[in-house]
């Protein structure tokens, strides 16, 4: 049976079909294009990219929890130059919409991010990592503070001049506050949620297990988390939010466009089934059909309209 269209359009990216491929897990897409096809996806979010190359942080960098895991890779990427160059023209070659997640440490560098990727064919967003620490505010992420968010959104948003979405975090005392912050320094969309703050100890060495001792907690677990994120940024905003966290199935992905997610994206369920978005489009078809589901917008924050 042929799948109906599942198209979206986010923020004016045209997707064939809701499933991104969330940024971290997926790399610059060689290590996934050797286990699945990067085409089953309607975008993919690129690894975090910052100005210079990073080696990231010390190992041990992974720690597996219960219905999750903890990552504490640290940004390890080539930088942004090389990023540019190689890493985006090799994605080109698949027709999937590139999203390329920046992060900096001082509005600067956001600011010089956007430049660097303002012109490089096939970048359809800049995704902006304000989960990342301002050195200038203490080390605070600026993803806790708004007036950070909207300044850190702002930089990117006129050095490119293309569409930018802002990545929130659930660290964020307020996350409307945030959201609204972002949408105000130039967001046209809207990802969330990044990974919870965590940590786990090894009872017999009584150490962290994490080199870096702490790390960001993905996977089922914080699913709960993320949808009461969605639900509640999407009444505070008008612009599309892509849901992410802990979405395994096609029912969890239901669950999101619910809530009020035009999109979502699939992170750490990736790492344990690659062939997860293939299943998850068709189980979405199957859904729609028995449903009566013509368009994806009837469902989209249904939960609350």
């Amino acid at each position: 049976m042929e799948l109906t269209d599942l198209s979206v359009d986010f923020a004016g990216i045209k997707m064939k079909n809701p499933i991104a491929a969330a940024s971290g897990v997926f790399g610059y897409g060689e290590e996934y294009s050797r286990v699945g096809d990067i085409g089953w996806f309607g975008a993919v979010s690129v690894k975090g990219t910052t100005l210079s190359p990073r080696a990231g942080n010390p190992p041990p960098r992974v720690a597996e929890t219960p219905a999750g895991m903890l990552n504490a890779i640290g940004l390890e990427n080539p930088g942004a130059k090389v990023a540019a160059s190689e890493k985006v023209p090799w994605l080109r070659q698949f027709g999937v919409p590139i999203i390329v997640n920046v992060s900096g440490d001082t509005y600067d560098e956001f600011a010089e991010l956007g430049t660097i990727f303002r012109d490089v064919e096939g970048v359809a967003a800049l995704e902006v990592n304000i989960s990342c620490p301002n050195v200038r505010a203490g080390g605070m992420s600026f993803g806790q503070d708004a007036r950070s968010c909207y300044r850190a959104t702002r930089a990117v948003k006129d050095a490119f001049g293309g569409k930018v979405i802002t990545k929130l975090t659930p660290n964020a005392s307020d996350i409307t506050a945030v959201a609204r912050a972002a949408v105000e320094g130039g967001a046209d969309a809207l990802s969330l949620i990044n990974t919870l703050l965590g940590m786990v100890i090894d009872i017999r060495t009584r150490k962290p297990v994490l080199g870096n001792v702490t790390g960001g907690l993905s996977g089922p677990a914080i699913k709960p988390v993320a949808l009461r994120c969605v639900y509640q940024v999407a009444q505070a905003v008008t612009v599309p939010l892509m849901g992410i966290g802990g979405i395994s199935s096609w029912e969890d992905v239901v669950e999101f466009l619910l809530a009020g997610a035009t999109t979502v994206a699939v992170g750490a369920s990736l790492l344990v089934d690659p062939h997860l978005p293939r299943e998850l489009t068709q189980g979405l078809d199957a859904y729609c059909r028995r449903e009566g589901i013509r368009d994806l917008k009837e469902l989209v924050g249904a939960a609350w309209r």
